[in-house]
């Protein structure tokens, strides 16, 4: 669902332009990865070799973006990722054919974590989150800051990306704590506030969480389990600008679907096609210089608002703490706080982030975990 959410929004902004950018004529050619890192490299190498691709729109999850690094390089195919999170595709390894449209996986989670420990006084959370690298990257972001701000992560539990029943999770959570923070993609999210709110959960103890959690393009499937939940994201659908209201509106007239992180990725990585190509005039075939202008980009009329890319090629945007409400019967994010021009690096100094390790199971270390 989350590939064909990035589909849509593809279409909308296509149809919008006549399918014509630049004086240009689109051919949209969309390739079905399956989640998997092996089908990813196939189906990139066919998309280049055989379909002629002058310029890619994905992956989407961090792990096929990995996948695929080396064979970007090797072939120099401009790629706009619309949402694979890979922190170090734009850090310690950066790709100088790869820009990113959203940011990096724990860009939105830096702010959440200082949140909760200073607006939220959140003292003690445990955690649960997706163990693969989104996952992982996620609740580093969010456990370095709201460890940095006084709190103490005391209990972390990493559930396979294909979990069925998150009950052995749920069981195991410590009473002694203030929140659980989680970390989930795809549908997981849907599946696990459930049964939170099955188990009895829902009100002894809140839930706070990372963007994708309590995406728009899930919420339309949940219910009162997710009311109220505190997140974090570069987006939500009630963001009040103009570009965001013509985008939110296309969406659910052509898709009867509300907008969320997959959608506003691919919808924002075609926006800064369209800018980078008519900087070009058009002339895409001049890769050096089309790469050139794309990483110099500055998109004004994002759906998010203004969007500029830092010198690796990712990001520097508005960070929104969002709360799900009930607007005429349908769930979404409530903007509740603004942290303004978030960069993927937060507040360190660039040079001392990328020195330390990426964020993992074991990074950064946990010193509070109780037994």
């Amino acid at each position: 669902r989350s590939g064909k959410q990035m589909e849509e929004a593809i279409n909308l902004f296509m149809k919008e332009r006549n399918n014509t950018i630049a004086g240009r004529k689109i051919e949209l050619f969309v390739a079905d990865t399956s989640g998997q890192p092996a089908i990813t490299k196939t189906k990139m190498q066919e998309l280049v070799e055989k379909d002629k691709a002058q310029v890619i729109i994905g992956p989407l999850a961090a792990f096929e973006a990995l996948a695929v690094d080396d064979y970007i390089k090797k072939v120099g195919v401009p790629v706009i990722s619309p949402s694979a999170g890979a922190e170090d595709l734009t850090q310690r390894k950066p790709n100088p054919w790869f820009v990113r449209a959203v940011g990096s996986s724990a860009q939105a989670n830096h702010p959440l974590g200082e949140y909760a420990a200073k607006e939220l006084k959140y003292k003690r959370i445990a955690i649960i989150g997706d163990d693969f690298a989104f996952g992982h990257e996620n609740v580093g972001g969010f456990q370095r800051t709201f460890e940095e701000n006084g709190g103490k992560v005391v209990q972390k539990l990493w559930a396979p990306l294909n979990t069925a029943d998150y009950g052995a999770y749920i069981s195991q959570i410590k009473p002694n704590i203030d929140a659980v923070y989680v970390a989930f993609a795809g549908s997981n999210g849907v599946k696990f506030l459930r049964q939170y709110k099955e188990y009895g959960m829902k009100e002894k103890l809140p839930v706070i969480a990372n963007m994708t959690a309590v995406d728009e393009g899930i919420l339309g499937s949940m219910g009162d389990e997710a009311l109220d939940i505190i997140s974090s994201g570069w987006y939500a659908e009630t963001i009040k600008n103009p570009n965001n209201e013509k985008f939110a509106q296309g969406m659910i007239k052509d898709f009867k679907q509300a907008p969320g992180y997959y959608s506003v990725g691919a919808y924002g990585a075609a926006l800064m096609l369209e800018k980078a190509l008519k900087e070009v005039k058009g002339n895409i075939e001049n890769k050096a210089d089309f790469m050139s202008a794309l990483r110099n980009v500055t998109v004004n009329d994002d759906p998010r608002g203004k969007i500029t890319l830092d010198a690796l090629g990712n990001p520097i945007m508005n960070v929104y703490i969002r709360k799900v409400v009930r607007i005429d019967g349908r769930l979404t994010n409530n903007i509740i706080k603004t942290y303004p021009n978030v960069t993927q690096f937060w507040n360190y100094k660039t040079a001392e982030f990328i020195s330390k390790p990426v964020y993992s199971r074991d990074y950064p270390v946990s010193n509070n975990i109780e037994k």
